[in-house]
């Protein structure tokens, strides 16, 4: 049996793109990609994941960057026994993007128990959207200035080494919230519940502090839980046992593909399609009572 709070937290992360757990069709459930529509509007995109949330709670921490250091060990054995085009389920914040990148699924998910994720997710949304490349994203996301001398075909490594020493400032930090939220109210029409601009704000600071340093335990409430986990930066630049670099910033085509896919959304949904969005939703599992 599903608990209220399981089928909504859900549909929580339909306003992003990712999760961590693909709906396989050698397990017996049909694939339906086929009919999934093509894009979302904004007001189909956030209609979903409020009716189908529930509101906050506290939280020891925030989860605003993954602790799992060997998380792209699993790319390699993930691409060739997952097709693309699927549907994609996973938790959290930015351990997704690189699954996602990897297996190029029609359509993504993010769950999470914290509300303070959907304002994470809504943050990196606007973000994918306003910049142009890697670079222009890693500036972004950390509030500090684009450093000089970098391209398209700069190295991961090369990247987050500059964007570590670049500058930031509150101009640019009050220049760069205002775009996201702008981009979030204004371009797609979103009505964010009362407390959102808030969270995302809170969010963002987060990110403008630590920079590339950020990691799990920085913030929230969890009082130095988990320490020793790695920095944003470590999983970005981090590889599978053969030494491939498969993070969502390690080239320019996994930064378009999730860029591609959280700018989905111009035409409606029919009420059918809605619902089969719904049913996807609906995991069969039994939980203890």
């Amino acid at each position: 049996m599903i608990t209220r709070r399981t089928l909504l937290l859900i549909a929580f992360g339909l306003t992003l793109a990712p999760a961590a757990v693909m709906l396989p069709a050698q397990r017996g459930v049909t694939s339906p990609g086929d009919s999934l529509p093509q894009r979302l509007t904004g007001q189909e995109f956030l209609k979903l994941a409020t009716e189908l949330s529930e509101a906050d709670g506290v939280f020891r921490s925030d989860n605003l960057v993954s602790n799992e250091l060997y998380m792209q060990r699993v790319v390699p054995e993930l691409t060739r026994t997952v097709k693309a085009g699927r549907v994609y389920m996973g938790v959290g914040p930015e351990q997704n993007f690189t699954y996602i990148a990897a297996l190029k699924p029609s359509i993504a998910f993010i769950v999470d128990v914290r509300r303070g994720n959907l304002d994470l997710h809504l943050m990196y949304k606007a973000l994918f959207e306003l910049s142009s490349d890697r670079v222009d994203f890693v500036s972004r996301l950390f509030a500090r200035k684009r450093p000089e001398g970098l391209t398209a075909a700069s190295s991961v490594q090369e990247i987050f080494n500059a964007i570590a020493n670049a500058e930031t400032n509150e101009t640019l930090f009050a220049t760069n919230l205002k775009a996201i939220l702008d981009n979030l109210t204004k371009t797609h029409g979103f009505v964010l519940a009362t407390d959102d601009p808030e969270g995302i704000e809170y969010v963002y600071r987060q990110f403008q502090t630590y920079g590339p340093a950020l990691t799990y335990w920085m913030s929230g409430r969890g009082g130095g839980f988990g320490r020793n986990s790695p920095s944003y930066a470590d999983l970005m630049v981090s590889t599978d046992e053969s030494g491939q670099p498969r993070s969502y910033m390690a080239s320019e085509e996994n930064f378009t593909t999730l860029k591609e896919l959280e700018s989905k959304g111009t035409e409606g949904l029919t009420e059918g399609e809605r619902n089969e969005l719904r049913q996807l939703l609906i995991v069969k599992e039994t939980r203890p009572q």
